[in-house]
């Protein structure tokens, strides 16, 4: 069976599905693989380290494929050139890659968004939203420390002392816990707001300060943290106010799953920080959790102060967030197959009695799922 992984095309793009890490796992399951030439050149891969780790490298690698794993979504003329039944695993965008999604059904392919994995104890080992966050985290934090002109640690020198720099997060999942954790080691004094109040132990793990406005949770399933009216929304933003205004530096991280990303910071509260502040929205993709935000831009508000809107930050990170993805898609593609064993080869066993199954399939046989 063979598994092969295209060059990604989307602009900026610069994660590859599989490192030659991995290569040797999935040849022990019975696979042969196959990559397509110059596909992980931007995560240090090259295709003779492909090579050396047992995979095969080729000009094109669609046509014959029976999985194509790639990170992001195949483009329609792509999908085009797959043969029926065959497999994709890929982040997939199901609210906004629909032309994508019906050209995979069309040409009667499986096709699996990894967005859709569930935050289930058995799935932890499949999910890419986390580890991707996970990337995004730290990375945010660095851009932080970046364009803000001042230092983050205390420092005592002979000409006096340098105050550390006060960081504020917003969002306290996977990828505001690693901006807490990477702030805190650069020596920031940091504080963190969550609507989920459970996140308070996690935020003080880490060494900041937890943020507790007296609102009512908005924990929702799977870890992730329910849409809030607009009534709700407005006393949040009224009361986060004061400490976004003393803030030096301010991360937001917060997102809701298939929906617009909630608008934290209004231009009334970033207005209210002074000069030279900095704000990183790492939700800017989605709709943008700070008012003005713009995704792949810097922008520099009247008053001074700095928004950096986040576009597909894990890519800026392409060696480690590549070898964390590949681990996920050889997990998953690991629970959909059966290994070559007893002179048998290694078979696809799609099993939609399984809940990871049925969540995460888009399209089969022809037709659109969970749709």
């Amino acid at each position: 069976m063979r598994v092969a992984v295209p060059k990604e095309i989307r602009a900026g793009e610069k994660r590859v599905a599989l490192v030659p890490d991995v290569i040797n796992k999935f040849t022990k399951l019975g696979f042969e693989v196959i990559i397509e030439s110059g596909a992980g050149i931007h995560a240090q891969a090259t295709d003779k380290d492909y090579e050396s780790a047992g995979a095969k490298i080729a000009g094109e690698v669609l046509r014959d494929a029976d999985v194509v794993l790639s990170v992001q979504p195949l483009s329609p003329s792509q999908s085009a050139s797959l043969k029926k039944g065959a497999v994709t695993i890929s982040f997939l965008s199901p609210t906004t890659a629909v032309e994508n999604i019906d050209a995979l059904a069309k040409v009667g392919a499986t096709a699996f968004s990894m967005e859709l994995v569930p935050r289930i104890s058995r799935a932890q080992s499949m999910d890419a939203l986390t580890s991707q966050a996970l990337c995004a985290g730290y990375k945010a934090a660095l851009i932080g420390a970046e364009l803000s002109p001042r230092f983050f640690p205390l420092l005592m020198t002979a000409a006096g002392t340098v105050t550390p720099a006060q960081v504020l997060v917003l969002g306290a999942g996977v990828a505001g816990l690693q901006a807490i954790a990477t702030a805190r080691r650069l020596g920031a004094v940091v504080s963190a707001y969550d609507v989920r109040p459970s996140s308070a132990d996690e935020v003080k793990s880490m060494g900041a300060t937890f943020i507790d406005l007296q609102l009512e949770s908005l924990a929702g399933a799977g870890g992730y943290a329910r849409e809030m009216t607009e009534e709700r929304a407005k006393q949040q933003q009224d009361l986060l106010t004061p400490y976004i205004a003393k803030s030096n530096v301010v991360i937001t991280t917060a997102a809701v799953p298939g929906r617009t990303a909630p608008r934290l910071m209004t231009k009334a509260m970033v207005d209210a920080m002074t000069p030279g502040s900095v704000i990183v929205d790492l939700a800017a993709e989605t709709g943008g959790n700070v008012e003005g935000s713009v995704a792949g831009e810097i922008i520099t508000t009247s008053g001074g102060v700095i928004i950096w809107g986040g576009k597909d930050v894990p890519s800026s990170l392409p060696f480690h967030a590549s070898s964390l993805y590949s681990r996920n898609l050889l997990n998953l593609l690991t629970l959909i197959t059966t290994p070559a064993k007893d002179g048998e080869k290694v078979a696809l066993n799609i099993d939609f009695e399984d809940e990871i199954v049925a969540a995460s399939a888009l399209t089969h046989d022809g037709s659109r799922r969970n749709s």
